[in-house]
This record gives structure tokens, sequence and C-alpha cells, in this order.
């Protein structure tokens, strides 16, 4: 399996001339998954090597706007890009509690209609990952109302016998989440190989003595 990591950026706070907004891309087996979208991903992706159609999986850590603000507008772009097909495998976004809602407003507002689906993964935060004063509930956000494009998402709670929550997995990795503690609910994401046995040839082993 080979991965290859792409910075687009690294800036803190609010992206500059040099530097932009948290954003990296882990290309993986002809995918590409980013993680964090800050203000001006999607203008870092046009100047790499990167394909932005290429993206499949989305990871957000936290609610703080460098982060996530050039969510909205990357899925735009990319929906520029793209024709419509009913048969294609939805966008899969991970983040905290709360982006769905921010997603779903963000493009309704705008009146944006995006040409693929997406789906939103929400982990549930604990109350000890930020100041007491800092923590909200969004769990009941958008209650009742109309349910976004694509089909719905998974929300992950905290698997205490892991202490992490699993996001993906497949033949080859295991992707979790782990909490952080930031001024809001922050996560982490650990991609971890699967162990591989080994092929021995045990005749050109004897062979050789």
């Amino acid at each position: 399996m080979s991965l290859e990591i792409t910075f687009l950026g690294t800036g803190s706070a609010y992206p500059s001339p040099a530097r932009g907004a948290s954003a990296l891309v882990l290309r993986r087996e002809g995918q590409c998954w980013l993680f964090d979208c800050g203000e001006g991903t999607q203008t870092q992706l046009m100047r790499s090597h990167l394909r932005a159609a290429r993206i499949t999986k989305i990871f957000i850590t936290h609610l703080h706007g460098d982060h996530f603000f050039g969510l909205p507008g990357l899925l735009c772009t990319l929906s520029l890009q793209s024709n419509p097909d009913a048969s294609k495998a939805p966008v899969d976004i991970y983040g905290p509690l709360g982006l769905r809602s921010f997603l779903w407003r963000s493009l309704e507002l705008s009146h944006s209609q995006l040409l693929f689906p997406y789906t939103v993964h929400e982990l549930v935060p604990t109350r000890d990952q930020c100041p007491p004063e800092e923590f909200k509930d969004f769990s009941g956000l958008d209650r009742g109302e109309a349910a976004p494009q694509g089909p719905p998402g998974r929300v992950l709670h905290l698997d205490p016998g892991e202490d992490s929550y699993l996001l993906v997995e497949d033949e080859q990795l295991v992707v979790r989440a782990f909490r952080l503690f930031h001024r809001v609910p922050s996560f982490g994401f650990v991609l971890e190989e699967k162990p591989r046995p080994g092929k021995l040839n045990v005749q050109k082993l004897k062979d050789l003595g």
C-alpha cells in the first residue's frame, strides 16, 4: 500500500500569501483523503500536483474556522467540475457534531446544489474535551428539518474500550479518531495499516542452505 502526504496549508488562525490555512492530503491507491479544509484550500489544490476530483473522504479536526471554512467552497468547485451521476458513491465527510448543520445551511443559503452526493458522519464529543464554558451541545441542531442532500451519515460515539471512534475499516487499514483537548472539542486521526502476512519460499531457503 502506497501512501503520500501533501501539505496544502500549515498556517494558524488565518491564511497568508505564502502559507495557507490548515489542510493536508493523503493520497492512497488513487484516492485523495483531505484532512482539514481551511480557507483557500481549493486554490492550494490547483497549485499542487493533486486532482481535487479524486477526493473521496474529508476529515475535519474541529470547528474553528481556519480548519473548515474552505469546505463549502471546495464542494461547490468539485460540483462544477462534475457530471451528474446518480450511481456515484458519496463523498464521506467526518467531523465534530455540528458539521452537518453547517454544511447544509451554507449550501442552502447560497442556493448551491451539488451534482454529487455527500455524507457527513458526526463525532459526538465528550464534555472534558474543552473548557466547560466553551462546550456547546449541538445535538439538537436542525431537528425536524428536511434531510440534507445525500444519504444520512452516522452519529459516532466514543468506544470506551478503545477510547476512540472507529471511522473506516477495509482490508488494508483502520482509521480511528481520538479526542484532543482544545478550546473547542477537537479530534486527531490515526491511520493504522493492518498486518500483512509475508510469503516464504521454503524451497529457495533450502536451496540456499
